[in-house]
């Protein structure tokens, strides 16, 4: 359904962006000034400005799926909502968390409109600033344990860098996990080589950014927080480096047959 003809009783999951208003697509711009309610994490839903008659409904991080079961209510109640996450609504977001309301939720939400509008990830935001690190195969690995358990994600980190595969990681560290970034790192090192390029990205596309490019040998899990997106390179991503400039980080798109 196209935000332009969105009507009451839809509802509207919205990716936007990093972080920089510029990177918020014309299409999720035009749902958000369409919505009678926006839902979503506070620091997020912050970043859309308030608008008379719009009701704002922010909560907690770790509320996901009661966030997506008031959305639904809302909008079989007649509203216009929007569903807002950070980056892009499909990746470790809201999207997932309404669907797996409707799924278990009153059957009359399956008849609702419901749109998913895509944003721009932090991993493609982060790629994008140091060159062109996704180039051949990569994959997104969350290292949050509150949905998981922590022996699945060291199964998939292990096998994803034994396979030869970029790694984009999401929620590298917070202040109750502050130790498993540095976990991640100790196993990663027994599988790559130490010159492997490390992508610190905090805070990308913001006034606040700061994206620092190291090796897996001397990589800090101190760099990391809730902010950062971590990208570590495979044994075939490549440096530029640049006088006077940060280096370019690129993954051929070539791999030798064996």
């Amino acid at each position: 359904m196209s935000a332009a003809i969105m009507r009451a009783g839809s509802l509207t999951i919205i990716g936007l962006g990093p972080g920089d208003p510029a990177m918020l697509t014309p299409q999720a711009a035009a749902a958000l000034a369409a919505a009678t309610d926006l839902i979503g994490y506070g620091p997020y839903l912050a970043r859309v400005p308030a608008r008379p008659g719009v009701v704002h409904h922010a909560t907690d991080n770790r509320v996901e799926l009661d966030r997506a079961r008031h959305a639904l209510t809302l909008a079989a109640a007649g509203r216009i909502v929007a569903v807002v996450s950070s980056g892009d609504a499909g990746v470790f977001a809201m999207a997932s968390a309404v669907f797996e309301a409707i799924d278990h939720g009153a059957a009359s939400w399956r008849a609702l409109d419901v749109t998913v509008i895509p944003g721009i990830s932090a991993l493609l935001a982060v790629a994008a600033r140091v060159g062109a690190p996704l180039g051949h195969d990569f994959c997104a690995i969350s290292l949050s344990d509150n949905l998981k358990p922590w022996e699945v994600v060291e199964q998939r980190l292990t096998a994803a860098a034994g396979a030869g595969f970029v790694l984009a990681l999401y929620n590298p560290a917070s202040r109750a996990r502050p130790w498993q970034i540095g976990r991640c790192f100790a196993l990663l090192r027994a599988i790559l080589p130490g010159s492997a390029p490390v992508i610190f990205a905090t805070a990308v596309s913001r006034l606040d950014e700061v994206v620092t490019v190291t090796t897996l040998a001397e990589a800090d899990p101190a760099m990391a927080d809730m902010r950062t997106l971590v990208l570590i390179g495979s044994a075939a991503t490549r440096v530029i480096a640049r006088p006077g400039s940060s280096p370019w980080v690129y993954t051929p798109r070539r791999i030798a047959a064996a």
